[in-house]
């Protein structure tokens, strides 16, 4: 099958097609998986989100629009109302384990003095810690817009609110954040 995009693919779907499904499944998971992951911090929560969104797909392929947005926004969407569900249910945030398996960013080699590594992943898991610890607009402003990268007219589709929401919920979030990590970094008020 030559290579479609999700559009086509979420099309395909909604015909019955097994193999589209497989392909979007495989291009899109790991997205959905760190993004419900990046909500809620624990991972069994963002397995089986992971698992809904995709089951929603199957049963409703049918009913993304195009006109309303990208399937990446659809998918996120869906994920966002299943983690708040869950949340909904008594499940608490908390922060990761140690040692949740991320890789380096592309073009980045480990360091090669043991303690840039420490330093680092503790700076990582600071910061795991305060994207959690923010209020749910925030974070999930942060996550869609600076952790999965999407514009903010996509986060805006998957937010349901306008894009100057958007603007103003990633800006506070981010002043959180910097609030949250200052006495971290040693910074004078």
């Amino acid at each position: 099958m030559a290579l479609a995009d999700d559009g086509e693919l979420l099309r395909r779907i909604g015909r019955g097609d097994e193999e589209s499904f497989t392909m979007l499944y495989r291009r899109r998971n790991g997205a959905i998986y760190r993004f419900a992951l990046q909500m809620c911090g624990k991972p069994e929560v963002a397995e089986e989100v992971t698992q809904d969104v995709f089951l929603t797909v199957i049963r409703a392929a049918k009913q993304w629009n195009p006109e309303r947005g990208e399937v990446i926004s659809w998918l996120f969407s869906i994920a966002r109302n299943q983690v708040l569900r869950h949340l909904e249910l008594g499940r608490r945030y908390e922060p990761l384990e140690e040692g949740d398996g991320e890789a380096l960013p592309a073009g980045r080699s480990a360091p090669d003095n043991p303690l840039d590594d420490l330093t680092r992943g503790e700076s990582l898991e600071a910061l795991r810690v305060a994207v959690l610890s923010l209020p749910a607009q925030y974070r999930e402003a942060v996550v869609l817009c600076d952790l999965q990268e999407l514009s903010y007219e996509d986060a805006a589709s998957v937010l349901g609110c306008p894009v100057g929401t958007v603007r103003s919920r990633l800006h506070r979030g981010r002043a959180m954040l910097v609030e949250r990590l200052r006495p971290r970094v040693g910074c004078s008020a």
